[in-house]
């Protein structure tokens, strides 16, 4: 694929299917660029993912997220995100910022949270580098360890901890602005990111967290049709699936 086409795969979750729709969404009428999304669905992908699930995992995507590479041939560069994001910035800056001294690219985040549970009463793990796999830009043929064998094989310390590296020298940064943790991240003024880690607009638990009215924003233009009443719409669709 062109370096012109900013190719990003994106966390999915069965449970919480609109959230990497409206990220999606954010993406594409932000962007300058031409952007491939792909959403990491563990049923598309059986033949490559096949680990049990972690007590410790919140997220379908916990760990498929490392098959990006895979993916993507081991070759140019790519992006993958979690699902709980929406963007509020063009992705082309992000994409200019590619360093081919570096193997993978994040935001470096110093993050403690003191909550035990989070989304979904889903448990709050503390480990370091917690939260810089959440947004990374990766140099695929610099990132061949991340074999299928790999991914399904490695602790979670090991894939999230980036040793598969091997040194974190080739760990490069990109600013906080494009990874900005909601209720966390002190000291940005424009994020361009926004990444609602403990919780999205979408639960009624935290539909009032920091910067909620931006992803309810995406929300709504994301299921905009200018040629339909949107309420007739989805009484429509509640007829036709006989929910009425």
């Amino acid at each position: 694929m062109h370096d012109s086409v900013v190719r990003i795969f994106v966390g999915y979750d069965r449970r919480i299917h609109v959230a990497s729709s409206v990220l999606a969404h954010s993406i594409t009428e932000h962007s300058s660029l031409p952007v491939s999304v792909l959403p990491l669905n563990l049923r598309n992908m059986r033949d490559i993912f096949w680990r049990d699930t972690d007590p410790n995992q919140s997220t379908e995507f916990s760990f498929s997220r490392f098959l990006t590479p895979y993916l993507s041939g081991y070759s140019g560069w790519s992006i993958f995100m979690d699902n709980d994001i929406v963007f509020l910035d063009d992705i082309a800056k992000l994409w200019a910022l590619r360093d081919d001294r570096y193997a993978v690219m994040c935001v470096k985040h110093d993050h403690n949270p003191t909550e035990e549970t989070k989304f979904l009463g889903e448990k709050q793990t503390r480990y370091e580098k917690k939260n810089w796999s959440s947004v990374m830009m990766f140099n695929n043929a610099k990132c061949t360890a991340l074999t299928p064998e790999y991914v399904n094989e490695a602790t979670g310390l090991q894939l999230h901890q980036f040793k598969w590296l091997g040194n974190d020298d080739l760990i490069g940064e990109v600013p906080a602005s494009w990874n900005y943790l909601a209720g966390y991240t002190k000291g940005i003024e424009t994020p361009q990111a926004i990444h609602y880690t403990d919780g999205g607009p979408w639960y009624p638990e935290t539909e009032n967290t920091e910067y909620a009215s931006e992803w309810f924003k995406a929300y709504k233009s994301a299921n905009y049709c200018q040629v339909a009443d949107l309420d007739k719409l989805n009484q429509m669709t509640k007829r036709s699936l006989g929910e009425d």
